[in-house]
């Protein structure tokens, strides 16, 4: 795989103040097949990434991670591989997308994460012949107070979205090969250290199709606000902190 391609995805559109002009840009030159083609490997990677959860009879962070991984791995080239919400989001304020394509991902990252919760649902009834088992999903220590589980999920989602503008969206390290562990590691890292009191999630489009699938949707708020402001927070401490010469295209 061409590492530096997968970069270089990050920085091929800039977005302007006219509504108009970036619409034309989102559609013009093959630019839409182009983009339904990202969306297209985007809702795969989220599709697995949330099957892996949902089989696993016990959490397993390390092959939540792995999956992660793999995935990026596998469409990062094309896409990115971001997967989640929360980390368009972030590239997003970064500058690394244009709006129409950020949205666009977001709903791919949605379609692929119920995909996945519906069809997991349906392949472990059958397999245990029990109408009502639920597949795993997300949820907060039964005691955890709301805020305690908002900051786990908002401080691990900075730590994801964080490694992904370092490793993945910078000139200075488009050629490393180590970018989809780090991202997959990080997620590990996170689901070990604070999923027995947030549910380790950090992604909204897991969080949301997981326990919707099972009509369960008490904790929605919690795994889209936590990730979001975990993303955000993110990605003006990434325009803070990095060389001035990493947020221009040249």
């Amino acid at each position: 795989m061409l590492v530096n391609e997968k970069s270089k995805l990050m920085f091929d559109f800039e977005a302007s103040e006219d509504l108009k002009e970036d619409f034309e840009k989102f559609t013009k030159n093959f630019a839409f097949m182009s983009t339904a083609k990202k969306c297209a490997v985007e809702a795969v990677g989220t599709f697995f990434l949330c099957s892996s959860i949902a089989l696993q009879s016990v959490g397993n962070p390390v092959a939540t991670g792995l999956t992660l991984a793999v995935m990026i791995y596998a469409f990062g080239h094309i896409s990115g591989g971001h997967f989640n919400p929360a980390v368009t989001l972030a590239v997003f304020i970064r500058g690394g997308i244009d709006y129409l394509s950020a949205l666009s991902y977001a709903v791919a990252q949605l379609v692929g994460a119920f995909l996945g919760a519906a069809i997991q649902k349906e392949i472990f009834r059958a397999s245990l012949a029990d109408q009502t088992a639920k597949t795993s999903f997300p949820h907060p220590a039964a005691n955890a107070p709301f805020g305690t589980a908002l900051i786990c999920e908002a401080m691990f989602a900075f730590a994801l979205a964080i490694v992904v503008l370092n490793v993945a969206t910078t000139k200075a390290q488009e050629k490393n090969s180590f970018f989809g562990l780090a991202i997959g590691m990080t997620a590990t890292v996170g689901a070990i250290a604070v999923g027995g009191v947030s549910g380790g999630v950090f992604n909204p489009a897991v969080g949301i199709a997981l326990p919707a699938v099972h009509g369960i949707t008490e904790d929605l708020t919690l795994y889209v606000l936590g990730p979001c402001l975990g993303a955000v927070t993110a990605a003006v401490f990434f325009r803070m902190t990095v060389d001035e010469k990493e947020l221009k295209k040249e």
